[in-house]
């Protein structure tokens, strides 16, 4: 039977845009279930700074991608992170109230946190049309503002937050956490067991397995051509604060002299990208591209061009409860070899026994890294990238997270689609 679910999110995309899709890919699988979904997001994008889904005139859009329907709503403009950001979150939380006329009414509404004003709106809403409220907590705000120095944890601000955090973990009917060690800190805040789940980000393998050409006459497709005789060290994604990308611009200065055959390709968008431009250019280097940003349908494709693949992060007392990363599930689908430095409760990549895990914040272990794979016989690196595509497929295929997102909504009762800890360890040997 057709269940109705809204999903409030602010910074969801579309997958003609660049970044995060896990909503409309969720989404995607429960219209074919035969489910109706809504997805309300900003039209103002974060990570352009621009008006992309959205006239600047126009107080709402509405279009439909492949059966999910999204909202767009028009949000306040900003170029930083400042009080103009601040209004953006709040005029998302305010304005998404007056546009939910004339749309099927929800059963289930799922409020997400990256900023949790937006989940609050959700369950406004939700107390509107008396449906089932849930919590989704992708980020753990303020915590993670707190653990990257952005925020004191005494100040009132956060505070505050604590207090709205606590909020909607007593008001939702379920709490929902993408970091594997989530539930802990969920439940660490006094909240039942039973009401938290764990629901990891996932990949759509359709979109591998059928990629979008890219444009042969497009800069990136350029690029490639150009450098094709290369070694090709790709990353694909936000070049934002947290990524910490500066030390790939270091391990290509490193690598710069002694290794001419290694090209490293940077592909993507955010508000560090012009500083680590500058950084190569002042290096002199000429072994590392930069490149725009993609929409989700086309990193497939990109993927396709690497040798190898690289997932950087800074150091982030956050990530003690674990690492649930949408860049590392799309390489792990793109069967190549992953380099990663992050330092996390879980890593992926090691699990997988898909590549090599180093210190993050170490160029020269990092430069490493890399070396050691771009040495190693075709067949083993081979041999990397299948390991990497069997462990997504088994842990992290679209599918099988819609499977578990209908059981948490409470639309069916099967759980023979979760995999417990226990079991995945077993599997991994």
């Amino acid at each position: 039977m057709e269940k109705v679910l809204w999903i409030f999110d602010h910074y969801a995309v579309s997958p003609d845009m660049a970044g995060l899709t896990i909503q409309f890919d969720l989404g995607k699988q429960l219209v074919k279930k035969g489910h109706d979904v809504t997805i309300f997001a900003s039209g103002f994008d974060h990570r352009t700074r621009k008006y992309v889904k959205i006239n600047p005139s126009e107080r709402m859009k509405v279009e439909m991608y492949a059966g999910v329907r999204f909202v767009w709503i028009n949000t306040f403009p900003y170029m930083a992170n400042d009080w103009r950001r601040a209004l953006n979150m709040v005029s998302y939380s305010c304005r998404v109230l007056r546009s939910t006329d004339k749309l099927p009414k929800p059963v289930a509404i799922i409020g997400c946190s990256v900023h949790p004003l937006a989940a609050l709106a959700g369950w406004w809403v939700a107390q509107r049309y008396r449906a089932s409220f849930f919590f989704e907590e992708r980020d753990l705000w303020p915590q993670v503002m707190i653990d990257m120095g952005k925020l004191k944890a005494n100040s009132i601000i956060a505070k505050a937050l604590y207090s709205l955090e606590h909020f909607l973990y007593s008001r939702a009917a379920g709490v929902i956490v993408s970091m594997p060690y989530g539930k802990d800190y969920v439940i660490g805040k006094g909240v039942a067991p039973e009401k938290v789940f764990w629901l990891p980000n996932g990949v759509d393998l359709e979109r591998f397995d059928n990629p979008a050409p890219i444009d042969t006459t497009s800069e990136i497709s350029l690029c490639f051509e150009r450098f094709r005789d290369k070694f090709k060290v790709v990353y694909v994604g936000a070049h934002g604060p947290a990524n910490g990308l500066e030390v790939l611009v270091e391990a290509a200065y490193l690598l710069s002299a002694s290794n001419q055959e290694i090209h490293f390709f940077l592909v993507g968008d955010g508000v560090e990208k012009e500083k680590l431009v500058r950084m190569a250019e002042e290096k002199g280097l000429s072994n590392i591209s930069f490149l725009p940003a993609v929409p989700k349908s086309q990193v497939p494709s990109v993927l396709a061009q690497a040798d190898l693949v690289v997932h950087v992060l800074r150091k982030v007392e956050t990530l003690r409860y674990g690492l649930s990363s949408n860049k590392i599930n799309e390489y792990m689908a793109s069967s190549k070899p992953i380099v990663t430095a992050i330092e996390a409760s879980n890593n992926p990549v090691v699990e997988a026994r898909c590549g090599i895990a180093v210190e993050p914040e170490n160029p020269e272990a990092l430069a490493k890294a890399i070396i050691e794979i771009y040495e190693m016989p075709e067949e083993k690196r081979k041999e990397l990238g299948l390991n990497g595509r069997r462990y997504v497929e088994k842990y992290h295929d679209i599918r099988i997270l819609a499977d578990q997102l209908e059981t948490i909504l409470g639309w069916k009762t099967d759980t023979r689609s979760f995999v417990s800890d226990e079991a995945k360890e077993a599997a991994l040997g």
